[in-house]
């Protein structure tokens, strides 16, 4: 079988399309084409190479690039050369050989066809190629654990994603003519892109659609078109109340033609600013303040905040502060990833939904693997009143399930399980994490670099977690902590990770949750939860809840799998009815 084949380097100019066009797949087929200099790239599919090469000179951007390769194959299809296309585009953009990218993200969806797996196979031979011929550097997999690929805005959507961002634009255009207002609700569950659709809705909109720009829905165009001439100066940005990922999105941000750090802001800096926004996104909008079981510093910014904008100071909410400082606003949001009693509660966005906010759902599961949402469901089954009425085998391929979901007896084996995985050459991006179930007592301590560092901590007894003489240390940063040295030997708490991915995660279930054979219900022991903020003047039936959504959070980032070590035997003993106990054999 012939395999993909990339053509030799021919010179970019008003009579590449003459020469392309006697190549034997120069007209009428199609191909998947890289134009570029030694700094900027573009990257295209055509059924008709030597008419598309015009096209591209016209445009005085392109004119920039100076060579063209052609990759071809006896065998492409429309789909294949669209998937191979969203392939290259978002392994290019994230690998950064080329300092810019001259695509916009047009929207590629994910395609199925005839022999997908074995063609995708073969994209990675190509990526091998590029490597060889110096159009590419780095791995696959640093490259697709890396955090510019995961928050890539040139991902390929799902069917789902690419409905709901066509619904919103087309929506968005219509109220911009009007001269209305308009708010949106995306609720989407865990895994199920809400970071990535939001990302790709800022570099969408920040990106002025040129005429040889590839779009699989042309009224698209048209619509991206009419925003920029209503509104010449669109004024945007993406608000992330988190810290940690908010920075994570400021680098990716940075490293990406077409966008900024200064277009992430948090709640706080919407305020600060002199100007109403025209359009503000909100990522992980369940994560948003509202000033109650705040102390200090955080209390105070609040008030000031409510006071610059006329409101309340101990009521106004930063949702509230969203909506006062935009025309309109989008919303990511799942209520069942709020984890404390700060958190804006549902009724706001309930409000919100009963004042003519428009809703709009992602269901479609892209991170746990084939799992899928099945596996979703599973879990927030298990941590709940209404658990699982049978067991589920999620390594049943006859079912289409093959999810790596194990409960361990020995905390030290899947934590070693977890680091193991994460040094293998083929998986990486591997993790524990663990609820808030021990004080952070090394805190801004040690920062060791090193598992040998992090022993000879351990050994001067600076360490936060104990269990049946296994020590740890909580996570010694906080900022990106998923990326930062030495984080495989350490343990992550419920905010370093949300938000986030891994291939692997290792969760540690402490003695904050229990289980009552007798009552048969899940309980919370109040003394072993630590996060002070989180339990203060907080109901024990809301911080019981808050909990639970925790570990749902937590049981919910891995890629590949899960496994999970319980410390209260009842509790072990119980999720044993729904979680097979890990076995080497």
């Amino acid at each position: 079988m012939k395999n993909m084949s990339i053509s030799n380097e021919l010179e970019f100019s008003r009579k590449t399309g003459d020469e392309i066009a006697i190549q034997k797949y120069g007209k009428e087929w199609p191909i998947v084409y890289m134009i570029y200099n030694d700094e900027e790239v573009y990257v295209g599919e055509t059924v008709d190479a030597s008419i598309r090469m015009l096209q591209h000179y016209a445009n005085p951007e392109r004119q920039r690039l100076k060579k063209v390769r052609i990759i071809s194959d006896d065998r492409f299809n429309k789909s294949v050369i669209l998937d191979l296309e969203s392939f290259l585009i978002s392994h290019i953009s994230a690998d950064k050989r080329f300092l810019k990218m001259q695509n916009g993200n047009a929207g590629h969806q994910k395609h199925n066809y005839y022999q997908k797996e074995m063609y995708e196979a073969e994209f990675k031979d190509v990526w091998k190629k590029l490597c060889n011929i110096g159009l590419a550097r780095r791995n696959l997999r640093d490259i697709e654990n890396s955090n510019l690929f995961k928050f890539s805005p040139y991902k390929s959507l799902t069917d789902d994603q690419f409905i709901v961002s066509s619904q919103i634009i087309t929506s968005l255009a219509k109220s911009i003519e009007e001269e209305k207002r308009s708010t949106y609700i995306v609720n989407g569950g865990p895994g199920t892109g809400k970071t990535v659709l939001a990302i790709f809705l800022m570099k969408l909109l920040a990106t002025k659609v040129q005429k040889d720009t590839n779009l699989e829905d042309e009224t698209l165009i048209e619509t991206l078109q009419k925003i920029h001439v209503l509104l010449p100066d669109f004024k945007m940005g993406i608000v992330v109340s988190m810290s940690n990922l908010r920075a994570t999105l400021q680098n990716v941000f940075g490293s990406i033609s077409g966008l900024s750090r200064n277009m992430v802001y948090s709640p706080s800096q919407i305020v600060s600013s002199k100007e109403v926004f025209d359009l503000l996104i909100v990522d992980e909008a369940h994560r948003l303040k509202a000033p109650r079981n705040m102390m200090g510093t955080e209390m105070r910014n609040i008030r000031e905040n409510n006071k610059k904008l006329g409101m309340d100071e101990n009521k106004g909410t930063q949702l509230d502060w969203i909506i006062r400082k935009s025309k309109h606003q989008i919303f990511f949001y799942d209520e069942f990833q709020s984890i404390k009693r700060t958190d804006v509660d549902n009724s706001n966005f309930e409000k919100l939904k009963k004042n003519g906010a428009k809703q709009l759902n992602l269901d479609t599961q892209v991170r746990c693997g084939k799992g899928g949402q099945k596996y979703v469901n599973y879990i927030r089954e298990i941590f709940s009143d209404n658990p699982p009425r049978e067991f589920v085998n999620f390594k049943d391929k006859a079912n289409k399930l093959d999810y790596d979901f194990a409960i361990f007896d020995d905390v030290r084996e899947m934590t070693d399980k977890i680091i193991s995985k994460n040094k293998d050459s083929d998986i990486g991006l591997c993790r524990n994490i663990a609820g808030y179930s021990w004080p952070w007592k090394t805190k801004g301590k040690i920062h060791p670099h090193s598992r040998q560092e992090t022993d000879e901590c351990i050994e001067r007894g600076e360490y936060d977690i104990d269990i049946e003489g296994n020590k740890y240390i909580w996570n010694s940063k906080y900022s990106n902590w998923v990326a930062t040295v030495n984080s495989e030997n350490e343990i992550g708490c419920i905010h370093t990770i949300q938000g986030f991915d891994l291939n692997y995660a290792g969760v540690i279930i402490g003695n904050d949750l229990k289980y009552d054979e007798k009552n048969n219900k899940l309980y919370i022991d109040k003394k072993s939860y630590y996060d002070v903020n989180g339990k203060n003047k907080t109901s024990d039936e809301d911080l019981r809840q808050y909990i639970l959504n925790i570990y749902s959070v937590l049981c919910t980032r891995g890629i590949n799998g899960t496994y999970i070590y319980v410390c209260d035997d009842g509790l072990r003993k119980y999720l044993k009815k729904f979680i097979k106990t890990y076995n080497d054999s």
